[in-house]
């Protein structure tokens, strides 16, 4: 028998290292519409294998943690203030180490938007999910595996299923809470927004010491989702945060995420364009010092006519902390007149952080305008002499310039109150951490 070449070794690791994954976590017990896509998720998973340093996606990032059996035990973080978007007139879901916290939620319910639980859907022998469940994640492991995506269709423990049918005025806000040092949350978003409907979805939350989430979004003709994430300052949290989006004709997906801090956290985006005139705007924001891991990949399709895509990611680092911009605008054949542009810059706040940018652009149609940008640098000095010569401490002079630097990022998000509280939040975290 001829010995297996390294590449074939590896692929066995993997898909051992998969199964043995799976065997450590409980495998929801479902016989209705959910099971076809869970099976199907967990037999992509045994195919592909666990996330390996050595994949090229994950060369910057080390995804051992995220992949292991047993999470690494985090010591819970009390932020000592009020939860951001906490003031704000909301639909409000609580989710405490994973599990849905009924006591401390809003009633299911709301005008022009349908929502239930994913294990109590479940339940049922039909649902609307059970055409989106693990469909978009399914469609977004091509070109490119993203296991732990599987890995949550699989196995996701709950989250929310919410059919949009109206003009929804009250966002709908997700936050979690973590109160055990070892909890290992899986949790699986489906939103459905049906054609003309208009909803804003919020996040925030510290959720788990390490978290998996998947968030798949429908967005049919005409239709608009804006989504706002806030991953505070839960110092040991490790997190996968998964997004994959599809988009109709005339259709509008906005998505803003503002991390500070953590272990380890990666933010992955699969927006596939398939109707014309659809826009998606994708930003982030991010600030961590010290043992800190930052990674947002992104991978953007457009199939369609017309359509417009915009990543903005912006980093601020310092006292070794990393940061990591993965970014793709693929233009299929036929997908004219496509405008997509990218922007990942970071701001390094002294010589012991690192910013790692991998922008990529590929283009098989010809009439399109297609941009990319990647700077990394410090502080402009100039800038700081001027504040300083007008009497501002060089603490708040600094901080000033980093407000200014994230400000492009933040002013993706359209709406102006959600947008002032990012900034607040941004320069409180700047103020307990800046020295004159």
């Amino acid at each position: 028998m001829a010995a297996l070449t390294r590449k074939e070794t590896m692929a066995q690791q993997r898909r051992a290292q998969a199964a043995e994954r799976l065997a450590a976590m409980a495998v929801p017990a479902v016989s209705s519409w959910s099971k076809a896509p869970r099976d199907a998720a967990r037999a992509r998973l045994l195919d592909m294998g666990l996330p390996h340093r050595r994949d090229e996606y994950w060369k910057y990032t080390d995804p051992t943690s995220l992949a292991q059996p047993e999470p690494v035990e985090a010591a819970t973080f009390d932020p000592q203030e009020t939860l951001i978007f906490a003031q704000h007139e909301r639909l409000h879901l609580v989710f405490s180490d994973g599990v849905f916290d009924a006591e401390a939620s809003d009633p299911l319910e709301g005008e022009g938007i349908e929502i239930a639980r994913l294990a109590e859907a479940e339940t049922a022998d039909i649902h609307w999910a059970q055409d989106l469940y693990g469909t978009l994640e399914a469609r977004g492991q091509q070109p490119v595996n993203r296991p732990l995506a599987a890995l949550n269709s699989a196995l996701a423990q709950d989250g929310v299923l919410i059919r949009v049918t109206g003009q929804v005025e009250r966002p709908v806000h997700i936050t979690y809470l973590r109160r055990d040092t070892a909890s290992d949350v899986i949790l699986h978003h489906v939103v459905k927004v049906e054609p003309g409907a208009k909803i804003t979805l919020l996040e925030n939350g510290p959720a788990a010491a390490r978290l998996n989430t998947c968030l798949e979004v429908d967005v049919a003709d005409g239709a608009a989702f804006h989504h706002i994430r806030a991953q505070g300052r839960d110092h040991e949290r490790r997190a996968a945060c998964h997004m994959f989006a599809r988009l109709g004709e005339k259709s509008v997906f906005k998505s803003f995420t503002l991390t500070v801090n953590g272990v380890l956290t990666r933010n992955e985006a699969v927006i596939e364009f398939t109707g014309d005139d659809a826009v998606a705007h994708i930003a982030g924001a991010a600030l961590g010092e010290g043992d800190y891991l930052h990674d947002d990949t992104v991978f953007i399709t457009h199939d369609a006519v017309n359509c417009e895509s915009r990543q903005v990611f912006k980093k601020v680092l310092r006292k070794g902390a990393r940061g990591v911009f993965q970014g793709k605008i693929l233009v299929k054949d036929g997908a004219q007149k496509t405008d997509g542009y990218q922007l990942s810059q970071a701001l390094l706040l002294d010589d012991d952080a690192e910013f790692d940018a991998k922008p990529e652009l590929e283009i098989y149609a010809d009439d399109v305008a297609c941009s990319h940008g990647s700077t990394t640098g410090a502080i402009d000095e100039e800038a700081l002499f001027y504040l300083l010569s007008r009497g501002i401490s060089k603490g708040e002079a600094g901080n000033l310039l980093v407000l200014a630097f994230l400000a492009e990022a933040i002013e993706e998000i359209e709406d102006d109150e959600l947008a002032s509280e990012i900034t607040e939040r941004l320069s409180g975290w700047l103020s307990r951490h800046s020295k004159d």
